[in-house]
This record gives structure tokens, C-alpha cells and sequence, in this order.
């Protein structure tokens, strides 16, 4: 029996569902690898002195959705709405709905206790990926109570 690629795979997935751009799969992987990096050097330590073996952690909806948050204003910056929203992706629901169509086409694993519900109201993408971006003013002003702004 012959082996797929994940390229393959994403090929077919696409076919079928067009909801997303190709390219949010294809960072959503890249997302994944840089949450479970991240959660290796947080633990490197306890397993060293446990002796545990390293193996493929588990990683939960939350914490993809932290390592997605940091990657992409890594990678894009203050264009990251922008590009998100060329992809089809419009709030953290959408990176659960991207999860589950590549579960649901093999390209990843879930658990018992996973669900799409994990990526509801994850955080809101005009403070996560806007808000860093703006002058200190603007932001001042933003928090102003709306009576002394009028």
C-alpha cells in the first residue's frame, strides 16, 4: 500500500472543501509544529529529569490557538487579519473548523476529549492582531470612556 503525502492529501482535501485557502492548512501545520516546539522547551527539563520519553505531545485546542496567535504576528505582523481574512478565516471558530476538516481527512489526530468547541471564543483578532500594531495615543484614546471622547 502506498503512502500519501501530506501535500497529496491536502490536494484531495481541498477538492471537496473550498471554504478555506489552501495556504491556512498549510499554516495551520506550520502553527501546530510551533506550539508543540514551544510546549518542548517548557517541558525539556521535567522530562529530562523524569527520564520520560520524548513522543509527539498532545496539544489542545487552546494552546494551538496561542501558538497561532504568536506565529502569525511573527510571520505577518500587523497584515495578519488581512491575510487571515484572504484565507477564509475570520475568527479563532474558523482554525477549529480547519482542524476538524484535516482530522476528518487524516492529516491529523484528535482525542476523545477534543472538539470544536475548544476554538470558540478564543480571543478576538482585532486585540490580538490590530491592537499591538497601533501608537500609544490611539490606544489611549480607545480606552477613553466614550462621554470624554464627545
Amino acid at each position: 500500500m502506498q503512502t500519501v503525502s501530506f501535500e497529496e492529501a491536502l490536494e484531495q482535501l481541498l477538492t471537496r472543501e473550498t471554504r478555506y485557502h489552501r495556504d491556512a492548512y498549510l499554516f495551520l501545520r506550520d502553527a501546530l509544529d510551533h506550539t508543540r516546539k514551544l510546549m518542548d522547551r517548557e517541558h525539556r527539563e521535567t522530562r529530562v529529569a523524569k527520564r520520560v520519553a520524548v513522543e509527539e505531545q498532545h496539544v489542545t485546542g487552546q494552546q494551538l490557538l496561542a501558538g497561532i496567535r504568536e506565529l502569525a504576528l511573527q510571520s505577518f505582523g500587523p497584515m495578519t487579519n488581512a491575510v487571515f481574512q484572504e484565507w477564509g478565516i475570520q475568527t479563532c471558530h474558523d482554525f477549529g473548523e480547519i482542524v476538524f476538516i484535516m482530522v476528518e481527512h487524516k492529516l491529523l489526530k484528535k482525542t476523545d476529549q477534543d472538539s470544536r468547541a475548544d476554538f470558540d471564543g478564543g480571543y478576538d483578532f482585532y486585540e490580538a492582531f490590530q491592537k499591538p500594531f497601533l501608537p500609544a495615543s490611539k490606544i489611549k484614546a480607545l480606552a477613553a470612556p466614550k462621554e470624554a471622547q464627545a
